[in-house]
């Protein structure tokens, strides 16, 4: 079984694309979701930076599977025009890395102020998205549930994808974000949400104190998300993103040998390799051993 294709932001590794494209290749991955190279953030790449880094990470065997933009992350009262216009650049840098997705969010709301109150704001700039997007066929929007966000909520983010009704939007899923806004990931956002998810967002995290953990380690119910997804026929990605410090329990991981330690020379890898194995190595823990899946 292999329903799931993983992918990652591998600037979590580090900020250098030949650093990110060694981590990818040690943890099995072929693929990435483009956030940051050599310092940049995706959205700030020239046309012509975008096609030398796309070159390069075709030379190594690496797809880009979504372009994980920073679209949509302003506040809702911020002016849109300038905002619509990098936008419409972002496309084009997918074009580009032949991205099939480009991840976006739906505004920050003001401190204090009621977010069910921006509502129709939110969908209005979501249709002008749309508008532009429907010159790219081949891109599928992703809304992420972000906190802080309109759509911190399962309950906003069905009611924002319901409304838009597009078959160019879909939800990338992420756990550590609803257990951030203390949502029932499992069965609650899910059984909202199923029908609207395209991609899924690979971490976790703690109610108690809302730090990020590995997956399995949190409250996310990871393991319950990808297994209903497999019983529905759910076949796409799913993208590590570790977003992990230096956590309780980590010590224990390296002596335990279950995860980085594992592999010889980890001692000379920065804080970041070891992370981003730290994750590889839980989400393929629950894929493989739990799921029976392949890992690819």
């Amino acid at each position: 079984m292999n329903n799931f294709t993983i992918t990652a932001f591998a600037d979590e590794i580090a900020g250098d694309l030949d650093l990110q494209i060694k981590g990818l290749k040690e943890n099995g991955i072929s693929h990435i979701e483009v956030r940051g190279i050599n310092g940049t953030n995706v959205s700030e790449l020239t046309v012509d930076q975008a096609a030398m880094y796309k070159t390069i990470l075709h030379e190594n065997g690496i797809k880009v599977s979504s372009i994980g933009s920073p679209i949509g992350k302003i506040t809702i009262e911020e002016p849109f025009e300038a905002h619509l216009a990098l936008f419409k650049h972002v496309l084009d840098l997918a074009v580009i890395f032949e991205s099939p997705f480009v991840r976006m969010f739906s505004f920050f709301i003001p401190e204090g102020k009621e977010a069910d109150a921006y509502h129709e704001a939110v969908v209005a700039r979501w249709r002008q998205f749309l508008a532009i997007a429907a010159d790219y066929p081949q891109i599928t929007l992703l809304h992420e549930n972000e906190k802080d966000i309109y759509g911190d909520t399962p309950e906003r983010c069905l009611k924002l994808l319901t409304e838009l009704n597009s078959p160019q939007v879909k939800a990338a899923f992420d756990p550590a974000n609803f257990v951030q806004c203390d949502v029932a990931v499992y069965p609650h956002a899910y059984e909202l949400l199923k029908e609207y998810i395209g991609y899924m967002h690979i971490k976790d995290a703690r109610f108690a104190d809302h730090k990020v953990t590995p997956a399995g380690l949190g409250d996310g119910k990871v393991a319950l998300v990808l297994k209903a997804l497999v019983s529905a026929g759910f076949e796409g990605f799913a993208s590590l993103e570790p977003h992990l410090s230096i956590f309780d329990g980590f010590a224990d991981l390296e002596k335990a040998g279950t995860s980085i330690a594992a592999a010889e020379g980890d001692a000379d890898k920065s804080d970041g390799e070891k992370l981003f194995t730290v994750a590889s190595e839980a989400l393929k823990k629950i894929l493989v051993e739990t799921m029976g899946q392949e890992w690819k």
